[in-house]
């Protein structure tokens, strides 16, 4: 992983009133101190998370219950003939043997093949944690993520207020009519090769979109408390929503907004998915 030293400091974190959901308790944002710490510049890769497993055997949850979720529209159509929808959120099916480096399912490419530079997918909060123990690093909590994201920029966005500004794309997120349609005007269905886009003002790359990015709080957590230190997950009582920050190739104004810098959204600690991974600190 390459690594950006960060000072310590403070900003605004969280969202004005009237952006987002209420109940994602992201606004009113306030004053936040945060101490200096390093993060990697990408999330980790399916070629970094292969050196993880072949140096200790690992094996993720998705590979250990036999499957994961996996966006219907990245799955061939007799896959998704055999495959069951989630209820309440049908653009998902259950894709028996789908997994982290199988992430269209068991007929597809290998990550490692064809998406060696893609963020890893398909790894819950105890993965990604796992992972950390190995290389000696840790997860992020959402100050320190949105501290890193916004880099010293109080926008909606890395760039700016916009989303698509200056005429070109800046992250990989939907484009289209959600979930029937997209355009692919950004050039991606799904992931995007981590460095894809231009980094932000620190050189993190892709801060919003592509993928969610697991950090070391639960879900719901007051903006307030981050005032305190934060207590790390523990791998032997992983239980409930854990945050995940950053939106993913998925996000789109109709449906959620949360890849906006001050957005905030959850997952359950176990659950694997086609557009969830995680970024590294130390």
């Amino acid at each position: 992983m390459e690594w950006v030293e960060l000072p310590a400091g403070h900003f605004q974190m969280g969202a004005p009133l009237g952006q987002g959901f209420v109940e994602d308790y992201e606004a009113p944002a306030i004053p936040m101190q945060v101490a200096a710490f390093s993060i990697a510049t990408t999330p980790v890769t399916n070629q970094e998370f292969a050196e993880f497993v072949a140096a200790t055997g690992y094996q993720t949850i998705a590979s250990r219950t036999g499957g994961s979720l996996v966006f219907e529209a990245l799955l061939s159509e007799d896959l998704r003939a055999k495959a069951p929808r989630v209820p309440g959120t049908p653009w998902w099916r259950v894709v028996a043997g789908a997994d982290w480096l199988h992430p269209f399912g068991p007929e597809g490419p290998l990550a490692t093949d064809v998406l060696a530079d893609h963020p890893v997918v398909h790894v819950s909060l105890a993965d990604a944690l796992a992972y950390c123990q190995w290389a000696g690093v840790t997860l992020p909590t959402e100050a320190q993520w949105e501290y890193a994201a916004r880099a010293g920029r109080t926008t909606t966005f890395p760039w700016g207020q916009e989303l698509e500004a200056d005429g070109c794309y800046h992250a990989n997120t939907w484009q289209g009519d959600f979930p029937g349609f997209n355009s692919q005007a950004d050039g991606y269905l799904g992931t995007a090769p981590v460095k894809t886009y231009a980094p932000n003002d620190w050189g993190l790359y892709q801060v919003i979109g592509n993928v969610w990015e697991w950090c070391a709080n639960p879900r719901y957590q007051l903006l307030q408390d981050f005032k305190q230190a934060q207590p790390l997950p523990s791998l032997a009582d992983l239980k409930g929503e854990y945050a995940i920050r950053g939106g993913s190739f998925l996000c789109h104004a109709s449906y959620c907004q949360r890849y906006r810098l001050g957005a905030r959204n959850g997952a359950d600690a176990l659950v694997t998915a086609s557009h969830i991974g995680f970024r590294c600190i130390k």
